[in-house]
């Protein structure tokens, strides 16, 4: 039997805030020991190949209205389709639990060796689920990899120690290398009210907990704000060869809206939290200079002024690491890298309500060696059409990101599917992704509101001069023979 011991129940609860909401996490996973962004995977059948795992928190499962799904399609030579897929839910024999209204099965994922056995185990949050008579108490699904993929069969569940009304456990997920001490990655979980780290045991016991200790000990010196929880990443940042954790949100209190980052580095002792980092609530990592250190970029798509009204239309920031982890410009307590929409060689013009940095992936999509940065703006306007969303991939060099060979995409550019429409929010999800395993990352891009909530993810190639619009295509949960209607399908695609 597959045992989680709680390594650090509510050992960051310094960061939360009750009544947090949590946006759709950019979170990194990989095989044990994986802990670069080009080293990880989500690899559920062992074929070599990049698999892609796609929420659909609002499908209606075995006639319960937004009990949730989610899907899986693997990598091939021929990269992915629509024939090589599976369809999970808690109406799925072996899954525990059953599909009920307002689940949201799939909000949150992510992917790891948990069990160390080879095979990429996926893990899906289920922050909608009702604890007996506890209601949005949260619990997780984690579905194992195996030689046939992701299977119903065998699925464990994971619940708070303590289920709480409305703490919407499995919000945010990341899983990761983040100590020597268990053979498979470790399993960080982000609720309402605190952050708790889970391994697998292969004889129950409890994990060793200096996590635990090192959290305590800085309560009283690291609430030097009051931040509200968006997301959960992972890199190396300082190439010491077990992963960091950001935890990423906006702050509250008397200034609130702004992204700060809570940066805990992977130790042989455990995680030990380090700093704060200026940026978020969303966050993606990779290796955009190529020098051996993952480098960390934040999203920020409501930056507020003083006043709080979002002017900028959107801020990204990038992070160098190295031996200290990511650094800003002028060191370990400066202000990253800023980029806009007004920043000179980036397409567009920054307008109040872009979003720009609404959703973010990093990955080399010209196989340069370099990772590119995928950034989206939900809320662009297209013309004079509202919110129809774009999508932007900004290259990596020795010098860094470079605005230099930037492109941009939306529904009205030249041989991308559909057309621009008001509220279509096209870009809520980007991803970077590999899954004929030719060294380029490709764009996924989906629009979980696109067709009255239905959903649709698009597919752009990429070739040696990185992503194209040439030959893409379309799909939603409808062509993997999923229900489609009010699907609200890409609202989730794990990174």
């Amino acid at each position: 039997m597959r045992m989680y011991r709680s390594a650090a129940v509510a050992a960051a609860s310094f960061l939360l805030m009750a009544g947090a909401g949590i946006a759709a996490p950019a979170a990194y996973a990989g095989t044990p020991g994986g802990t670069h962004a080009n080293d990880r995977n989500s690899d559920f059948n062992g074929d070599g190949y990049e698999d892609v795992l796609i929420g659909a928190p609002g499908g209606t499962v075995s006639g319960k209205k937004g009990a949730g799904y989610v899907t899986v399609q693997y990598g091939a030579s021929t990269g992915i389709g629509t024939r090589r897929a599976a369809v999970v839910s808690q109406s799925t024999t072996g899954v525990p639990g059953g599909a009920e209204t307002g689940d949201g099965f799939g909000r949150a994922l992510a992917t790891g060796d948990l069990d160390a056995d080879g095979y990429d185990d996926a893990i899906v949050g289920i922050p909608g689920e009702d604890i007996g008579t506890v209601s949005d108490a949260g619990g997780i699904t984690v579905l194992w990899g195996s030689s046939r993929g992701l299977v119903g069969a065998n699925s464990d569940w994971l619940e708070a120690a303590e289920p709480g009304a409305g703490a919407k456990f499995g919000s945010a997920l990341a899983a990761a290398r983040f100590s020597p001490d268990t053979p498979g990655d470790e399993l960080a979980v982000l609720g309402r009210d605190d952050l708790e780290l889970y391994a697998y045991d292969t004889a129950p016991q409890p994990k060793s907990a200096p996590l635990e200790r090192t959290a305590r000990n800085r309560l009283a010196g690291a609430a030097e704000r009051r931040i509200q929880p968006g997301s959960l990443t992972t890199g190396d940042y300082d190439d010491n060869g077990l992963a960091d954790l950001i935890v990423s949100g906006v702050t509250v209190g008397d200034e609130p809206g702004h992204g700060w980052s809570s940066f805990f580095s992977g130790q042989t002792q455990g995680l030990v939290y380090e700093r704060e980092l200026r940026g978020g609530p969303v966050a993606a990592s990779g290796d955009i200079d190529n020098d051996g250190y993952d480098d960390l970029v934040t999203g920020e798509p409501h930056s507020p002024d003083d006043g709080g009204e979002s002017v900028t239309g959107g801020l990204v920031g990038v992070y160098y690491g190295s031996p200290d982890g990511p650094l800003g410009v002028d060191g370990a307590d400066s202000p990253p890298q800023w980029w806009t929409q007004n920043t000179p060689g980036v397409p567009g013009t920054a307008e109040r309500g872009d979003g720009w940095g609404t959703d973010l992936s990093v990955a080399d999509t010209d196989g340069d060696g370099y990772a590119d940065v995928a950034i989206s703006a939900s809320g662009e306007d297209i013309g004079t059409v509202a919110d129809a969303g774009a999508v932007w991939v900004l290259r990596g060099t020795a010098g860094g990101l470079t605005a230099t060979g930037a492109k941009s995409w939306d529904q009205n550019s030249a041989h991308v599917p559909g057309t621009a429409e008001k509220g279509d929010r096209w870009g809520g999800q980007v991803r970077l992704t590999d899954p004929n395993r030719d060294g380029r990352f490709g764009l996924l891009a989906s629009a979980p509101g696109e067709n009255t909530g239905d959903g649709v993810v698009w597919v752009l190639s990429a070739g040696s001069a990185g992503v194209t619009a040439t030959g893409s295509w379309t799909y939603g949960g409808g062509s993997l023979r999923a229900p489609s209607l009010d699907a609200a399908y890409g609202a989730t695609i794990d990174e």
